[in-house]
């Protein structure tokens, strides 16, 4: 298969995963689930709370043309990230159906929204990332609902999806604490597994979505995007 037309199918199906237009199935990938974990940077509380990013800040921030050598970004529309939340069943999953368009509870006070793809024409994996602006406090909270999550939630059915085998993974050492975790899909009739990593630094959550419809079990999101995009977020 040609690079371009494969890239050209994997963005098109990513599209209707974000859109949760397909339906997921119940089946694991084979991977054993690593025990949930909460990563955080040692470091004294600080006296005073970060407040919130704006929307210009958040503009700053995120990472852009040029940040990563080779890697292509581009902006995530207003549509891919509905603001509006859908009731996921059971409630303990909640945050995680909430994350999959990077919504939270609290909500953010502003977000947007980018996907990546390698310098590697062959690579299929699309990342997309999201910044999200929050007081602190709410920030903390947003973490501590994803962490219980993993802990509790297995599955769960959302917006007319279906999502099973949601496990924790191993978190990054990034910003002020970070959690990972995976959900196990069917698209297009194939078993796919979805990354996530959020990151809190502060106030802002930087949050990302991996994907690889062309080979399923090459998933995650590359330790090298999640530092840069931190890093970047840590030098307002």
């Amino acid at each position: 298969m040609k690079s371009s037309v494969s890239r050209a199918l994997v963005a098109a199906s990513v599209t209707v995963a974000l859109g949760l237009t397909a339906a997921c199935g119940s089946d694991d990938d084979g991977k054993k689930p690593s025990e949930p974990a909460k990563s955080t940077q040692d470091s004294k509380p600080s006296a005073k709370k970060a407040a919130a990013l704006s929307a210009a800040d958040l503009e700053k921030a995120v990472l852009a043309k040029g940040d990563l050598k080779g890697y292509k970004i581009e902006k995530l529309s207003a549509a891919d990230m509905p603001a509006q939340t859908v009731a996921a069943a059971p409630a303990t999953c909640q945050p995680l159906a909430d994350m999959f368009m990077f919504a939270t509870d609290p909500a953010s006070k502003a977000r947007l929204g980018r996907t990546m793809t390698g310098p590697d024409e062959l690579d299929a994996t699309i990342i997309t990332l999201a910044l999200l602006a929050h007081e602190q406090d709410d920030a903390e909270k947003v973490m501590d609902g994803l962490r219980t999550a993993t802990q509790k939630c297995k599955a769960y059915e959302h917006a007319g999806s279906k999502y099973r085998e949601v496990a924790a993974l191993t978190a990054p050492k990034a910003g002020d604490e970070a959690v990972s975790y995976k959900v196990v899909g069917l698209i297009e009739g194939q078993k796919t597994p979805m990354s996530f990593t959020v990151v809190r630094s502060g106030s802002t959550l930087a949050a990302f979505y991996s994907i690889n419809l062309l080979k399923p079990k090459e998933f995650g999101v590359p330790e090298k995007i999640v530092e840069a995009q931190v890093a970047k977020v840590e030098k307002l």
